[in-house]
């Protein structure tokens, strides 16, 4: 089983060589299928997200059959699974292409769209599609000098009124950053609001981790006309 050392240093070692996201493909084919050995993985949808869905936040409009859902770097398919089971159409992608043959493998009979892509170089098909986008932990894993560029394209795939739900490890400014994966802080999330976003609710509070990790949950909206 892959450690979260061992995680750090490939990471470590693909930035360096000016890449990096492309070591998620190497931890994905290390794992050989027996996927919680990647140490992230825990084959079931995100904690956070599923409070969410069943929370007063997520109105029963947002439950709607055919609205289209974007889920960012989706490892192996549980939560892109479990909102397409609450009736939303759902495309989720992955940089490691070995991470989406797992998701195929693993929901043969999904009505998920499942593909192959990297934050940095999206498809404008993507553009101002989504009603829904979710983006859990890819953030976090990626260098400081990158992730305004990443939350610029996420951003950008939101549609006219629609809402994009952020959950991460949480930080305060004046907290130091810590290794991978990195914590962010909620000023740093803000940089959504500076791509047509507005903050719409913002929670933090401690996870089920052993230890608890405290992690930002944050919904944001496009709204339908600017100001």
């Amino acid at each position: 089983m892959a450690s979260r050392e061992d995680v750090r240093r490939l990471a470590t070692e693909s930035i360096a060589r000016g890449d990096a996201t492309g070591w998620f493909e190497a931890l994905y084919q290390s794992a050989a299928g027996t996927w919680t050995n990647i140490p992230w993985v825990n084959l079931s949808p995100n904690p956070l997200l599923v409070d969410w869905l069943a929370s007063s936040s997520c109105s029963p409009e947002m439950h709607a059959s055919g609205l289209t859902c974007l889920v960012v770097g989706c490892g192996l398919g549980d939560d892109a699974e479990a909102l397409s089971a609450i009736g939303f159409d759902v495309t989720a992608f992955d940089v490691s292409s070995t991470a989406i043959d797992g998701c195929r493998s693993r929901f043969p009979r999904s009505s998920v769209e499942y593909a192959v892509a990297d934050v940095f170089g999206l498809t404008r098909r993507w553009s101002g599609r989504f009603d829904l986008v979710f983006e859990a932990n890819t953030l976090q894993v990626l260098p400081a000098d990158l992730r305004a560029a990443a939350i610029k394209a996420i951003a950008g795939t939101v549609a006219l009124d629609g809402r994009l739900l952020v959950i991460c490890r949480a930080r305060d400014q004046d907290e130091a950053e810590g290794q991978l994966p990195w914590p962010l802080t909620h000023e740093e999330l803000n940089q959504f609001c500076a791509h047509g976003l507005t903050e719409l609710e913002f929670e933090c509070d401690l996870d089920e981790e052993v230890p608890p990790v405290r992690r930002f949950r944050v919904l944001y909206g496009r709204p339908c006309r600017l100001e």
